[in-house]
C-alpha cells in the first residue's frame, strides 16, 4: 500500500479527492479519481468500483480506479454502507442488498456531477464486489456494462464453499448455528464477529486464503485500520438468501466482461456467469493468475481488458 499511496501522490496526471454521497439517510464515503486536466465544459466517462467483502476503498478498489482514471475516467471507490469511513449501523454487516443499493446510490452520485456524461457511467467490481455491480446492473440500466474481476458470488460462496464443494447437510447445519446466535443475540448476548480470510496462515492450506491473509493482514501489502477483517455473524442469513446472479438470463441486457486467474478456486463463480448470461459477454483469463493476484500482482494484465471494454462499450478511445 506504502509504494501505491506513493505512486498516487507523484502522479500528476490524475487528481484524488475524498468525497460524501447519500444512500437515502447515511452519508457514504468514496475516494473519486479523475483526470488533471479536464477540459471546460467536457463530459466523462464514469466507472463506478466496488470493493470486495472485507475490503474498503482504499484498497484494490482504488488502485482500479486510479489506473482507470489515467485512461481518461471518472472513477469512484467508496466504503460499502456500514463499512469503513461510511455510515450505518449495525458496524460490520455484510448485506448483499445493502450492497447493491449501495451500487445504485453510487450512480445516484455520479449522475449529479457536471462533468460526468450520465450516458456513459459503467461499473467494476472484484472478488464479491464483481458479484453486487453485476447485480446492481441488472436493474439498473444507468450502467450501461458491467466488468467483474475474480468474481465472487456471496450467496453461492457461502453456501457451497470456497471451491463449491459444500454440502446440503452443512449448509442445514450453518443455518441452525445462526438461529441459536439470533436468540442469543435477541436476549442480550454480544453479537458474534467472524472473519472473512484467515488472520495469519498458520496452518491454512487452500492458497487462495493464505494470499488473501497476506493481502489483507500484512503490513506489507495492503493491512488498513479500517479493513479489520470481521463482520456480524447475523448478517450470514442475508447472504445465504442472496444469489447475485439470479435472473442474469433475463434482466441483464449490458455487456458484460469477466476476468479471473486461471488457478484461482473462486473461478467458478466467473464460469458461471459467463454462461447463464445472454447479453454481449467475455470471459478473459489470466494464465496462472489466483483469485487474490487479481487484486494487485495481475493488474497489469487486467487493464488492457478493461481498458478495450470500457473503451468500446462506453464509445471511447483509451487516449
Amino acid at each position: 500500500m506504502a509504494d501505491f499511496e506513493r505512486a498516487v501522490s507523484e502522479d500528476r496526471t490524475i487528481t484524488r479527492k475524498k468525497v460524501t454521497f447519500k444512500n437515502g439517510e447515511l452519508d457514504m464515503a468514496g475516494v473519486q479519481f479523475a483526470p488533471a486536466k479536464m477540459k471546460s465544459g467536457k463530459k466523462y466517462p464514469a466507472i463506478v468500483v466496488v470493493h470486495p467483502a472485507g475490503g474498503i476503498k482504499e484498497q484494490t478498489a482504488s488502485l482500479y480506479a486510479y489506473r482507470l482514471a489515467q485512461q481518461g475516467y471518472i472513477a469512484l471507490a467508496y466504503d460499502a454502507s456500514h463499512q469503513g469511513q461510511s455510515e450505518g449501523q449495525p458496524r460490520l454487516l455484510e448485506d448483499p442488498a445493502n450492497r447493491v443499493e449501495d451500487v445504485r446510490s453510487a450512480v445516484d452520485y455520479l449522475t449529479t456531477l457536471p462533468t460526468v456524461d450520465r450516458e456513459k457511467i459503467a461499473a467494476l467490481g472484484i472478488c464479491a464486489g464483481g458479484g453486487y455491480a453485476i447485480n446492481a446492473t441488472m436493474t439498473d440500466h444507468r450502467i450501461k456494462a458491467v466488468a467483474g474481476v475474480a468474481t465472487f458470488n456471496y450467496g453461492d460462496g457461502i453456501r457451497q464453499g470456497w471451491r463449491g464443494t459444500g454440502t446440503a447437510e452443512e449448509q442445514r447445519a450453518a443455518l441452525e448455528d445462526l438461529a441459536e446466535e439470533r436468540t442469543a443475540v435477541a436476549n442480550g448476548a454480544k453479537p458474534t464477529m467472524l472473519p472473512y480470510v484467515p488472520d495469519s496462515v498458520e496452518g491454512v492450506t487452500e492458497p487462495d486464503m493464505v494470499e488473501a491473509s497476506e493481502y489483507y493482514r500484512q503490513a506489507d501489502r495492503w493491512r488498513h485500520e479500517n479493513s479489520p477483517n470481521r463482520f456480524l455473524k447475523s448478517s450470514t442469513d442475508k447472504i445465504y438468501a442472496f444469489d447475485a446472479f439470479d435472473g442474469i438470463d433475463t434482466l441483464l441486457t449490458q455487456p458484460l466482461l469477466l476476468i479471473a486467474g486461471s488457478e484461482a478456486g473462486s473461478k467458478w463463480h466467473s464460469d458461471r456467469a459467463y454462461k447463464e448470461a445472454k447479453s454481449a459477454k467475455e470471459l478473459f483469463v489470466v494464465p496462472g493468475g489466483t483469485h487474490m493476484s487479481m487484486y494487485d500482482k495481475d493488474v497489469n494484465k487486467a487493464m488492457p481488458k478493461l481498458v478495450e471494454f470500457f473503451g468500446k462499450q462506453l464509445k471511447r478511445s483509451a487516449n
